[in-house]
């Protein structure tokens, strides 16, 4: 059977040996344990190398943090990881709860023998895989391999109130690929779609790994980025308009690759949703079109 690799979370000196002697009684299976007694080396294991951890054993009672939100923290920084939880025996409803919050299973202290403990690791890690393939397959435009619509909405309310609590000012943008139905009409629908993934590929190099970019359909597309020193409207407009150029001076280019924009600032303390936001970036963009010549 496949080795896996446990990060365990606990600060009970005698509960991570009797861990470890649990793993150890399947001599079929090999288990490498790495242990760390707070939230926060949790979360710098996870960010130093995410890759090699499969599966989080996190117990819910830490010296730097307790409850759910030690559950959300940690599942948010698992990445490919599975997160298994372990409660005290009075805490059974904690553990419930920490499933609806993304961990993929619960333990209670005392009430785990060695096949119990390994079955939910093995369970955790393939429940976890299924989980993310499924949201990958929901979430995700398959021409392009960006967001959809859904995945836009989804993260940038998640963005939206993380801007929110720190203060943040964002931007919101509305791109329309220019003269898709020209390219269709002219070349066929097979190159409108290498079009549209080519814009897809623009937008990927323009962007941080951190903003979300999405196709919401047909020949729009949506980005939302936190505004910094160099991420104002005039630096991601000057992005575009480099990257747009270098990709149209391509000899023996067919037909030029463009985007009518708008831009909409939003402070941190803005509290219309995201699909008000988005409609009034929709706006400016098409203010930007009917300024645009006619092709």
């Amino acid at each position: 059977m496949e080795a896996l690799d446990v990060l365990l979370v606990e600060d009970n000196p005698g509960d991570a040996r009797l861990v470890r002697e649990l793993l150890a009684e399947d001599a079929a299976s090999a288990y490498r344990v790495s242990h760390v007694t707070t939230v926060q080396g949790a979360l710098e294991r996870l960010q130093g190398d995410p890759a090699s951890v499969d599966v989080i054993l996190l117990d819910l009672s830490l010296p730097d943090e307790s409850g759910l939100e030690t559950v959300r923290r940690i599942v948010a920084a698992a990445g490919a990881a599975g997160v298994v939880v372990m409660t005290g025996a009075n805490d059974e409803e904690l553990g419930l709860s920490a499933l609806s919050t993304g961990a993929q299973d619960y333990l209670i202290k005392g009430q785990v023998d060695g096949r119990l403990l390994r079955r939910a690791l093995r369970y955790a890690v393939g429940r976890h895989q299924v989980r993310q393939q499924l949201e990958s397959l929901s979430l995700k435009d398959d021409l392009t391999g960006l967001h959809n619509r859904r995945g836009f909405m989804t993260l940038a309310e998640q963005q939206l109130k993380l801007a929110r609590r720190t203060r943040q000012d964002f931007l919101i943008l509305f791109l329309d690929l220019d003269q898709l139905k020209l390219i269709n009409d002219t070349f066929g629908h097979s190159e409108g779609n290498r079009a549209l993934a080519e814009a897809a590929a623009i937008l990927r190099g323009c962007f941080r790994q951190s903003d979300i970019i999405a196709r919401l359909g047909g020949d729009e597309f949506a980005a939302l980025a936190i505004a910094t020193a160099d991420t104002d409207e005039a630096s991601l407009r000057g992005r575009l308009n480099a990257a747009l150029q270098q990709v149209n001076a391509e000899p023996d280019r067919a037909y030029p690759l463009g985007f009518s924009t708008g831009i909409l600032r939003c402070t941190g303390i803005e509290d219309r949703g995201m699909e008000l936001l988005l409609a009034e970036a929709d706006k400016l963009m098409y203010a930007e079109k009917r300024r645009l010549p006619l092709a």
